[in-house]
C-alpha cells in the first residue's frame, strides 16, 4: 500500500479579533495554542485531521460514516476541542479502512499538538455514564503507547458501523497518540450507550490530561522526558 502522511502545527489562529495595543499580547498568546493538522493519503483513503486543545474552535466531522461522525462529535465536545476531519475512503467495501485512518491521523494530530508535553497534567481519567451504561477511560501520556479494552459489544452492527471497529479506533489513537489507554466498559445493555459513554469519556480523560498546569516544572516525568 503506498502511504503518504504530512503533518504541519498551526502556531496561531487565522485571526485575532483584537486591535490596539493588546494586540501584541494577544498574537503572543495565541501562537503558544496547540494546534496541528495531519493529512494522510493512501490508496484507500483521504484524511486530513485537525485538532485544537486550547480553542472550542467548532467541530466539522464528515467521514460518511454517520455513527463515526456521531461518535467523534461526542469526542470532541466532552473533550472541549476544536476538532476539523475530513475523510474520503472506500465505505463500499466498509468502513474499515477509514475509522482506523482517521484514529491515526488524530493520534498524529494530537501528538504534535503536544510539542514538548511541558506543564501537562499527563494522567486524565473519567467515568461516564450514558443510561444503563457506565464506562471509565484512563490516560497516560507517557509516551508508551499501550491499549487494554475491556467490553462486550453484542450488536454487531449500528447502522452501517461494525461495532468491532471501536476497538481497532481505540489501538490506533493509542499507538498514534502515545498514549496509555485503559477503556473498561462496567456495564450495559444497550450497545450504543456502551459505545457512546466510551467516546464521551475519552473526550473528558484526554482534557484532563492535556491541560496545562503551571505548578508542573518541565515534563511531568522523572525521566525528564514523555517522548518514546
Amino acid at each position: 500500500m503506498d502511504t503518504k502522511d504530512e503533518a504541519k502545527t498551526n502556531t496561531k489562529p487565522a485571526t485575532v479579533a483584537i486591535s490596539g495595543k493588546t494586540r501584541q499580547a494577544a498574537e503572543q498568546a495565541a501562537a503558544t495554542w496547540r494546534v496541528a493538522t495531519v493529512i494522510r493519503k493512501t490508496a484507500e483513503t483521504n484524511i486530513e485531521v485537525t485538532l485544537n486543545l486550547d480553542e472550542e474552535s467548532g467541530v466539522a466531522v464528515a467521514t460518511g460514516i454517520g455513527f463515526f461522525d456521531h461518535m467523534l462529535n461526542l469526542f470532541a465536545k466532552h473533550g472541549r476541542f476544536g476538532l476539523t476531519v475530513k475523510a474520503d475512503g472506500d465505505t463500499y467495501i466498509d468502513a474499515h479502512h477509514t475509522v482506523e485512518d482517521v484514529a491515526l491521523a488524530l493520534g498524529q494530530a494530537l501528538t504534535k499538538a503536544l510539542g514538548d508535553k511541558k506543564q501537562i497534567e499527563r494522567y486524565g481519567d473519567a467515568w461516564v455514564p450514558m443510561d444503563e451504561a457506565l464506562t471509565q477511560v484512563v490516560i497516560d501520556l507517557s509516551g508508551r503507547p499501550y491499549l487494554v479494552f475491556k467490553a462486550e459489544l453484542s450488536t454487531p452492527l449500528l447502522g452501517t458501523f461494525e461495532t468491532e471497529l471501536v476497538e481497532d479506533f481505540f489501538q490506533a489513537i493509542a499507538m498514534n497518540g502515545l498514549m496509555n489507554l485503559h477503556v473498561r466498559n462496567e456495564y450495559g445493555r444497550n450497545t450504543h450507550h456502551i459505545i457512546e459513554s466510551m467516546f464521551k469519556a475519552l473526550g473528558r480523560a484526554l482534557r484532563r490530561a492535556v491541560t496545562v498546569n503551571e505548578a508542573i516544572v518541565g515534563v511531568y516525568s522523572t525521566k525528564g522526558s514523555l517522548t518514546v
